[in-house]
């Protein structure tokens, strides 16, 4: 397996206004490896992943994912990552079903068989409404339409943020299965080292919008 950089990032500053919000941050992610990214909340850890994202373009320093700028070609990057926030922000009028089929249609290496499995896995009900589901049950419906499509690079802000402590051990299971099975490459934000060390191969922690 290449060990050739998924997501490298370098010198990466960024300010909002007057306000610096990452300061010459440097991190690189090998394929097939979890990089769990740790910082009190409001240390940049968002700001750094919406630049992976292609939503922020780098005022300092360099962006790449699989050696693409995500700012100049978000197509050929974004059909290759999946994304879960902390914010989930999920269509609440639609079904569960509705929503799986809606996203299938964006992603065409999205796998049927696989997003049955998790729903089964998730024990979620594909004709409830969004809106009528639990925090927890709604983290499980953004994780599983982020997998269903088998993406390269999975990132994670934040997955577990307000669950209650099983929610939170079911969707870390899932992640930590998806990795050890799949060899997929993963960043994972989180304010709780516990559960960044349950996943990670390595860590980088955000201290003073630095690594």
């Amino acid at each position: 397996m290449s060990t050739k950089a998924v997501v490298a990032v370098a010198g990466l500053s960024r300010h909002f206004g007057t306000k610096a919000a990452l300061d010459e941050v440097t991190v690189s992610i090998p394929r097939g490896s979890v990089l769990g990214l740790v910082g009190e909340n409001g240390v940049g850890k968002t700001t750094l992943i919406r630049h992976l994202l292609g939503m922020l373009k780098a005022q300092a320093g360099s962006v790449r994912v699989f050696g693409c700028d995500p700012v100049a070609d978000p197509v050929g990057v974004l059909s290759r990552v999946g994304y879960l926030s902390e914010r989930r922000d999920l269509p609440g009028w639609m079904r569960v079903a509705e929503f799986m089929r809606y996203t299938q249609a964006f992603y065409p290496k999205w796998d049927e068989q696989y997003a049955e499995q998790l729903l089964e896995q998730f024990q979620l009900d594909p004709a409830q409404k969004i809106t009528t589901q639990s925090q927890g049950q709604q983290a499980k419906t953004g994780l599983l339409v982020a997998l269903a499509y088998r993406p390269e690079l999975l990132i994670l802000d934040e997955p577990s943020s307000g669950l209650d402590p099983v929610v939170r051990r079911d969707i870390l299971e899932a992640i930590i299965r998806v990795v050890a099975e799949e060899g997929r490459t993963v960043l994972f934000s989180s304010h709780l080292l516990d559960e960044v060390e349950r996943v990670a191969d390595q860590v980088a922690m955000l201290q003073q919008r630095r690594v």
